[in-house]
């Protein structure tokens, strides 16, 4: 019985995973960061050549 026990408290495969999960999880928002900055970049950009082709044709 005890030695189940010391096995069991000696076990750290649940933490490893708990580990790699935060790992995961801050790529995911560090990702999720950038991603928005470009997409903000890009909706920049776009809305210029909207405004510089506008008034090209002269609308």
């Amino acid at each position: 019985m005890f030695t189940k026990i010391r096995k069991f408290l000696s076990d750290e495969s649940g933490a490893t995973a708990i580990e790699y999960g935060l790992i995961a999880a801050l790529v995911s928002v560090a990702a999720i960061t950038a991603l928005q900055a470009m997409g903000n970049s890009l909706s920049s950009m776009f809305n210029g050549v909207s405004g510089h082709l506008n008034n090209a044709v002269g609308s």
